[in-house]
């Protein structure tokens, strides 16, 4: 795997493996699956297991996705989960189990997802802090396009958390999720950079199915706003925002662990095999 300079010292003493990255590194790998959305959970996972095995640093992946349906954890044990992924293979989005917290969101339009994953020997200590270090990294980005963010809780929104990305006040174009294990945590990201009405065409008979209320006029992209946004030119900002605050290395992902991503992605797709068929990581 790959260590740079910020790494060697880190391990001399200059930072805590449990600390925020402000003055390390990431690994930043830019890999899509856009032909098969369910092994970007599988990759984020894996990444998840071998930072926490200190086999690979912290890792800031960007990647561009094809339509889906990310469902969460809590709507996976839903007794509607699997006529509500039947649904979304009948709108034209694949379901799929992600690897974060929280409730369905759909991948539409043009969508970004990024997945920091950091090393921490203690990660539920540092929950808040990672939300926020990475949420307020996302909203400094975007504010390089000219566009008004804030991270808050939009009342009505989908996928609710305190840490939602919000733009003009009054649309969600972004949502967090963590997931913890044993020495390391991941941070995703979904940011929805055009088609919002493709959104709440998606989410609404879903959110119905699920029995979950929102309000859809709550869910907004970033072309809502700004003419001329386009996943080029997020995906630079952002990544000069991680920039700003962390050195960055990009790599190549090594073949073995694509891999190995891309025989797990089954064990991420909807609907989920039934119980005691479960493989090793499904809905993890």
């Amino acid at each position: 795997m790959f260590l740079c300079a910020a790494e060697e010292r880190k391990r001399q003493g200059s930072r805590q493996t449990g600390d925020l990255p402000e003055k390390g590194c990431l690994d930043l790998i830019r890999t899509s699956f856009g032909d098969d959305p369910a092994t970007g959970p599988a990759l984020a996972r894996i990444l998840l297991d071998q930072v926490a095995a200190g086999q690979r640093q912290a890792t800031l992946r960007v990647a561009r996705t094809g339509p889906a349906v990310a469902f969460g954890r809590r709507d996976v044990v839903s007794p509607h989960y699997r006529e509500a992924a039947a649904v979304a293979v009948g709108l034209g989005h694949p379901g799929i189990e992600r690897l974060s917290g929280g409730r369905a969101t759909a991948y539409v339009g043009e969508t970004l997802v990024l997945g920091i994953t950091l090393p921490d020997r203690e990660p539920a200590r540092r929950t808040v802090e990672r939300f926020e270090w990475v949420a307020d990294t996302v909203c400094s980005g975007l504010g390089r396009l000219g566009l008004a963010v804030e991270t808050g809780r939009l009342a009505g929104e989908y996928c609710p958390g305190d840490h939602s990305v919000i733009l003009d006040g009054n649309r969600k174009v972004a949502g967090l999720g963590q997931r913890m294990i044993p020495g390391a945590a991941h941070v995703g990201v979904v940011i929805t950079v055009s088609g919002s009405s493709q959104l709440r065409e998606v989410l609404d008979p879903i959110y119905g199915v699920l029995g979950l209320e929102w309000d859809p006029s709550t869910a907004g992209a970033l072309d809502d706003r700004e003419d001329g946004i386009d996943l080029e030119s997020v995906e630079r900002a952002l990544v000069g925002a991680f920039e700003g605050e962390v050195e960055l290395e990009e790599h190549e992902l090594d073949p073995a662990t694509w891999a190995l991503a891309r025989e797990r992605s089954a064990l991420y797709s909807s609907p989920a095999p039934n119980p005691g068929e479960r493989g090793p990581g499904n809905g993890e």
